[in-house]
């Protein structure tokens, strides 16, 4: 059952979802997407994005008219090291401004087992769109012992090349490929 669930929350198709879909909204604050990288060999770089928003539209009925939505303002990177943040904001790396976005649409899905599948969808960042795929989880669904609504987590990982968004400057040094960990919590829209 977990399978369904974790479908109907993740799955996305071209058309638009049924009149039976119920929407979730992201929970910004237990909503992460962290994100790591080789230094030069000597250690491992950390960081994450959070606060930001998405929606999932839930057709438990037929997983197939699901879909979800994230979208992440890019400014909202935060590392620990306040010049680190600036130098990948700077031209060096994103160029970024305030209101530049980073938004994933899923697109498919491939259920692999009772709570777990890989969620295909595009990741668009720096004006560069890739489809990439998540390896999922549904961690737990049910009633939010606090809120008194329905309630649904996931984690998920992926790895992406820097150098496939335009960000790939200093690779080999700065790694190329960033392993990124995803920990979401939704709750049933109002």
């Amino acid at each position: 059952m977990k399978s369904l669930f974790l479908a109907a929350a993740l799955t996305a198709t071209a058309g638009m979802a049924s009149a039976a879909a119920e929407k979730y909204v992201l929970d910004a604050s237990h909503s992460q997407v962290l994100f790591s990288y080789d230094h030069l060999g000597f250690s491992t770089t950390f960081g994450m994005f959070s606060g930001f928003e998405g929606e999932i539209m839930l057709d438990a009925e037929d997983p197939g008219a699901s879909s979800v939505n994230v979208s992440m303002p890019l400014m909202s990177m935060f590392t620990g090291w306040e010049k680190r943040e600036s130098h990948f904001m700077s031209e060096d790396f994103f160029g970024a401004e305030e209101g530049d976005m980073i938004t994933f649409t899923s697109t498919g899905i491939e259920v692999t087992g009772d709570d777990t599948a890989l969620i295909t969808g595009d990741l668009t960042m720096n004006d560069v769109t890739k489809s990439v795929v998540l390896d999922a989880k549904l961690n737990q669904m049910g009633v939010h012992p606090r809120a008194g609504k329905p309630w649904a987590g996931f984690d998920a990982t992926t790895t992406v090349l820097r150098s496939d968004f335009g960000v790939g400057n200093f690779a080999p040094f700065v790694g190329d490929e960033v392993e990124v960990m995803i920990s979401i919590e939704a709750m049933k829209a109002e």
